[in-house]
C-alpha cells in the first residue's frame, strides 16, 4: 500500500482575466517576465509535481513571490488553479463540490497563518474551540480536547486569557493548538514563525517537532529559511518563479543543490551540524576504525575520530555495519559539499 498521502500532477496558477489561454504560452517557453509583459498575466505556479508522504513534514520554501503561499492554499482550496490535479487519499480535491470542500477543512485539513489569525474578543479557550464547535461536537467532548491541548502547547493557565494579553509566540502556540484540536490528518502551515523573534521562533520550532513526534500528522510547512527547513523537514521543495527547482531530503539538498538558485541558500549553513554521516559514507566495508551511527551528524563523528586517533570508521544502522568515512572526506565534505558525490 502506498504511503503518498498527497500528490501533486501538472498543477498551473495563472492570475489574470484568461488564464486558461496563458497555458501554451507558458509551455512554449514563455517566462514569468514575458508573460506579465506580453499578456498582462501573472505566473504563480508552474507545472508543479510532487508527492507528500503520509506522517512526514514537507518544507516548501523559496524567495518572496515564488509561489510558496500560492502552493500551500491550494492544498485546501482557498485558491482553486488554473490547471492541474491534487489528490488526497486517492481523492481529486479539485472536483469537490463547495459543501465537500467546507468538510474537508473542517474535518481533514487545518491551518495555521504567519500573522496568528487569532478572534480577538475570545479568549484561548475560546479561539482552541471554534474548529470544534463547527465540527458540531458536544459540549463535553469540546472541553475535553481544549484541556488536552492546552495542556500539549504549553499554555497552562492561560486559558481565559485574550490574544492581547499574550505574546507572539503565546498567540502561535493557539493557532497552533486551535489546528492540531480538529485532529485533521494535514497540517498546513504558511510561514508560521517568521513574526516571531529568534529565540521565541526556535522555542516554537521545538514545540512542532516534540509534537510531531507523537501526533505524526502529515504536515505541509511553508517558510524561507533554510536553518528552519532543514531543521523540520523530511523533504524539502524549493520554489522560484513559481517552479519547483529542486526536491529531496534536507541532506541531499546541501550536499548536492542543482542550481546556483538553491546553492546561494546553502552557502552559509554550517554542513558540519546538519549532515549526516550515512548521506557521504562510502561503501567500503574493509576498514579499522571505531563504529559511528550513520545518524550521527558530521561535527559528531569528527570528535569520535579525533578521540579515538583513527583516520577512519566504520558507520553502523542498528549496529550493523553499513559502510565506511575517512577524516579527509569529512572535512572535504564541510568545506566543498558540492563536489561531493
Amino acid at each position: 500500500m502506498s504511503n503518498i498521502k498527497i500528490s501533486v500532477k501538472n498543477l498551473y496558477k495563472i492570475f489574470g482575466d484568461n488564464p486558461s489561454e496563458m497555458i501554451e504560452h507558458l509551455e512554449a517557453g514563455y517566462t514569468k517576465e514575458s508573460l506579465l509583459k506580453e499578456f498582462g498575466h501573472v505566473l504563480g505556479l508552474r507545472k508543479i509535481n510532487m508527492d507528500i508522504l503520509q506522517s512526514d513534514t514537507q518544507v516548501i520554501m523559496g524567495l518572496s513571490g515564488s509561489g510558496k503561499s500560492t502552493l500551500v492554499r491550494h492544498f485546501n482550496r482557498l485558491i482553486t488553479p488554473t490547471t492541474g490535479d491534487i489528490i488526497i487519499d486517492d481523492e481529486n480535491i479539485i472536483k469537490k463540490t463547495d459543501l465537500e470542500i467546507r468538510n474537508m477543512r473542517r474535518h481533514k485539513i487545518s491551518m495555521v497563518f504567519q500573522n496568528f489569525a487569532l478572534f480577538p474578543h475570545r479568549t484561548v479557550s475560546q479561539n482552541i474551540a471554534y474548529g470544534l464547535i463547527t465540527q458540531g461536537l458536544e459540549q463535553g467532548k469540546i472541553n475535553s480536547k481544549i484541556d488536552k491541548w492546552i495542556d500539549k502547547v504549553g499554555l497552562n493557565g492561560f486559558e481565559d486569557h485574550y490574544p492581547s494579553q499574550l505574546s507572539g509566540g503565546m498567540q502561535q502556540r493557539v493557532g497552533l493548538a486551535r489546528a492540531l484540536a480538529t485532529d485533521g490528518e494535514i497540517i498546513l502551515m504558511d510561514e508560521p514563525f517568521s513574526a516571531l523573534d529568534p529565540l521565541i521562533r526556535e522555542e516554537m520550532q521545538e514545540v512542532l517537532l516534540k509534537l510531531q513526534k507523537d501526533i505524526q500528522k502529515t504536515i505541509i510547512f511553508i517558510t524561507h529559511d533554510l536553518d528552519e527547513a532543514l531543521k523540520l523537514g523530511d523533504s524539502i521543495a524549493i520554489l522560484n518563479n513559481g517552479e519547483i527547482v529542486q526536491k529531496g531530503s534536507p541532506q541531499n539538498i546541501i550536499l548536492r543543490p542543482i542550481n546556483n538558485y538553491v546553492a546561494k541558500f546553502t552557502k552559509n549553513i554550517n554542513r558540519s551540524r546538519v549532515i549526516q554521516v550515512s548521506s557521504i559514507m562510502d561503501d567500503d566495508l574493509k576498514v579499522n576504525g571505531p563504529t559511528i551511527d550513520g545518524n550521527m551528524l558530521i561535527e559528531n563523528a569528527l570528535e569520535v575520530l579525533s578521540e579515538k586517533g583513527s583516520l577512519t570508521g566504520i558507520v553502523t544502522h542498528n549496529s550493523k555495519p553499513i559502510g565506511s568515512v575517512n577524516l579527509y572526506k569529512l572535512i572535504k565534505v564541510i568545506n566543498q559539499p558540492a563536489l561531493i558525490k
